[in-house]
C-alpha cells in the first residue's frame, strides 16, 4: 500500500466540550530560545550554546461568521484586570473515518484579538472573523 502524506482540510476543534467549525488554524509551532554564554578566562573565541525557556506562537482561529453567534466577543470580553477564563483547546486532524491521528492540545489559552470580517461591495466571499489566543504550552500527539 503507497503511503501518503496527511491532508490538512479535515479537522475539528473542541474548547470546554463544544466542537466548533473552523476554516483555517495557524500558529501551531513551538521553539526553544537560545541561551549564549562565554566565561572570560575561555581559550576559545567564541560563545557556547544552551537551550533555555519554551516559546510558544500566537494562534490564529478563522471561522464563518453566524448571525446570533458572538462566542469569540463574549469570550474576549469576559477578560478584566487580572481575570481572564482560560480554556484547554484541542485542535485534532482527522482521517476519513473522521478519527484523530494528529492531536495538538493547547492549555490554558485566552483570547488577545478578534477581528470581524472586511466588507467589499462587489465581493463573493463568505464572511470570516479571526480570534487570536495566547496559550502556556502544546504538545502534539500523532498516532
Amino acid at each position: 500500500m503507497a503511503q501518503y502524506p496527511l491532508s490538512k482540510f479535515h479537522f475539528q476543534v473542541e474548547w470546554g466540550g463544544t466542537k466548533i467549525g473552523f476554516t483555517e488554524i495557524s500558529g501551531l509551532d513551538s521553539e526553544v530560545e537560545v541561551i549564549e554564554y562565554r566565561q572570560g578566562a575561555s581559550p576559545e573565541y567564541s560563545k557556547i550554546k544552551m537551550p533555555g525557556l519554551h516559546k510558544f506562537s500566537n494562534i490564529t482561529l478563522k471561522r464563518g461568521m453566524f448571525q446570533g453567534d458572538n462566542e469569540y466577543y463574549e469570550w474576549l470580553n469576559s477578560i478584566q484586570m487580572n481575570t481572564v477564563e482560560r480554556r484547554d483547546i484541542t485542535i485534532s486532524l482527522l482521517n476519513q473515518d473522521h478519527e484523530p491521528i494528529v492531536v495538538w492540545k493547547v492549555r490554558n489559552a485566552f483570547p488577545t484579538k478578534v477581528q470581524s470580517t472586511d466588507l467589499k461591495a462587489d465581493g463573493n466571499e463568505v464572511a470570516i472573523e479571526s480570534m487570536e489566543i495566547v496559550h502556556e504550552g502544546l504538545s502534539i500527539q500523532n498516532d
